[in-house]
């Protein structure tokens, strides 16, 4: 199989070359540097759970589990996957919302020194066949409502997860009620399967022997999926070093924050790279309550606040939004919210003096991609941060900016350019695919970013367009030219270009300008539904007047048509 060879982590910096710029603008207090991890992801759980045993580390809709049973879970859940077949370096898919079991797999797999491969619950059959097809996995576990659209042929075993089995027992009790209500609920929430094991299954064996083998910090840890311009998502290859180094980067960031003290809430999806970073690693690592919320839902965050208000509250400009305006007008208090980063989006000033009109702390904006583990840059949790900018680099990470056609020169400070950062965070490469990983990763460990930026003279850095014309909405990334696929595929559809349209939020939806002498908009939105995941689906799609715009050599240019879609588009 054809895959990069892991790095051995960076050796120390040389704490004697000269400090950038930019460092004069962190809060006093964050390091230029971080210390390197040295250890695996499971070392960081062990040590969490050794020091805040009786601590709470999960509330899932009002019930608590301690680190003591978090750990005591995963132990067992290892050797239950060990049972199975299970060995290092064999990919485990998870395909969990935010949970108890999402928590205890990924730790379970860490400590076998397996490859955690994260997908969306809510894909679609066609889009997990090519993603199985590429990773290879043969063991899944899965939300057993989301199981029928795993590739069966694919997998050796199934483990399903019933949702309800961490719910309070009244909750349970309830929803069992012949109420029609309740029963929709619970339908919603899980749903029978045949060839699968339950989840108790792996928590039936014993805890695994403390002899066998952990995992290095060098070996890979997560193959987490990215979409790309070609329309094929890409497997960014993770190391244990990579992710510890980014919860380290955020601890340094963050440095007020204190162990077993902080509320995080987990609003965002734990199979996402912002949330995996958030939750998994970083908030473990804080020994911190994770109060987890399957989707996000304003009332479920409102009525969790009355006994859990959160200190830590990251999430995308939309939810912020939404869970302030509710606020206000309930007259519910999110003083406690003192750490709060923006990310996936642009933050535009109404949403910033919004949410600090109700919160207790500042809001920032950061930067990240899969490829970076992913947090890269952000604004400072003090007076320096500059709204509208996603900051300066994180500790221990560097950057450039260089010409998009000639990405080894670098252009005048103040320049628009490309993006190129440098860190102990940045991933190793794509699973299988040897040639984008050249051209993405460059020589030297530069990640070329595909985002086009001015930075200023103290280094903070604006993202003035997209290179790599990908689509961000509601924080997840959507590749034109899969959606574009798609609906080529539909009958009378000539040809198609698929854009973001900024919305007044800073948010982007999905348009597709299609050439078709006749189409029905309901017909292309209703077959984009039966291949693609929602979030990917045109919130529009109309007909281009004449042909779309083209280069010399044929290539459709979607810039073009998203500058010609008007302004007031619904």
């Amino acid at each position: 199989m054809s895959t990069p060879v892991p790095q051995a982590p960076e050796p120390a910096p040389d704490r004697d070359a000269a400090v950038p710029a930019w460092v004069s603008r962190y809060q006093p207090g964050v390091p230029a540097e971080i210390e390197l991890p040295t250890e695996s992801l499971f070392d960081l759980l062990a040590r969490s759970v050794a020091e805040a045993g009786s601590s709470p580390a999960l509330t899932f809709f009002g019930r608590t589990t301690t680190y003591a049973d978090v750990g005591a879970q995963v132990l067992r859940a290892a050797e239950g996957l060990r049972r199975l077949g299970v060995r290092p370096g064999d990919r485990v898919v998870i395909m969990l919302p935010n949970c108890p079991q999402h928590v205890v797999a990924f730790y379970a797999a860490m400590r076998i020194g397996a490859i955690v491969v994260e997908h969306n619950p809510l894909s679609t059959p066609s889009e997990l066949a090519a993603l199985f097809a590429d990773h290879g996995a043969t063991v899944a576990i899965a939300w057993d409502v989301a199981v029928p659209k795993l590739p069966a042929a694919l997998l050796k075993h199934t483990v399903a997860v019933n949702l309800l089995d961490e719910f309070p027992l009244t909750m349970r009790l309830a929803l069992r009620l012949p109420i029609k209500k309740l029963k929709e609920t619970r339908a919603g929430l899980t749903a029978p399967t045949t060839g699968t094991l339950p989840w108790q299954h792996l928590l039936s064996a014993p805890a695994i022997n403390p002899d066998v083998p952990r995992p290095a910090v060098s070996d890979v840890a997560t193959i987490q999926y990215t979409s790309g311009t070609t329309g094929k998502p890409k497997g960014a290859i993770l190391t244990h070093f990579n992710l510890y180094s980014n919860a380290l980067q955020g601890a340094a960031w963050m440095k007020d924050a204190e162990y077993r003290k902080e509320t995080f809430y987990a609003v965002l999806p734990m199979f996402h790279a912002f949330g995996m970073t958030l939750y998994l690693t970083y908030g473990i690592f804080k020994q911190a309550n994770l109060v987890l919320f399957p989707k996000f839902d304003v009332d479920m965050v409102l009525k969790a606040v009355k006994k859990n208000p959160p200190t830590v509250y990251c999430a995308v400009p939309p939810i912020y939004r939404r869970t302030a305006e509710a606020a206000k007008e309930r007259g519910i208090s999110l003083r406690s919210a003192k750490f709060c980063i923006s990310g996936a989006m642009a933050l535009t000033d109404d949403i910033v003096e919004l949410w600090e009109s109700v919160s207790g702390g500042l809001l920032v904006e950061g930067y990240g991609m899969t490829e970076s583990s992913p947090v890269a840059l952000g604004n400072p949790f003090w007076p320096t941060r500059r709204t509208g900018t996603i900051g300066v680099p994180f500790p221990s990470t560097h950057m450039k900016v260089t010409d998009p056609e000639d990405p080894t020169r670098e252009v005048a400070q103040g320049e628009p350019g490309e993006l190129q950062i440098k860190g102990p965070q940045v991933f190793q490469g794509y699973w299988n695919n040897p040639e984008e990983t050249e051209a993405t990763l460059l020589p030297g460990g530069w990640l070329r970013t595909g985002d086009i930026v001015t930075v200023d003279e103290d280094g903070y850095t604006t993202i003035v367009d997209r290179a790599k014309e990908i689509i961000i909405t509601g924080g997840f990334n959507v590749s034109p030219s899969e959606v574009e696929g798609v609906i080529r595929r539909v009958p009378g559809i000539d040809d198609v270009a698929v854009v973001g349209h900024r919305r007044p939020d800073g948010g982007e939806v999905v348009v597709a300008v299609v050439e078709a002498s006749d189409f029905d908009e309901g017909e292309v939105r209703e077959y984009c539904r039966s291949e693609l995941s929602a979030y990917k689906i045109p919130r529009r799609v109309i007909r281009s007047d004449g042909e779309l715009p083209r280069s010399m050599l044929g290539k459709v240019l979607r810039r073009q048509v998203r500058e010609q879609l008007p302004d007031d588009l619904a």
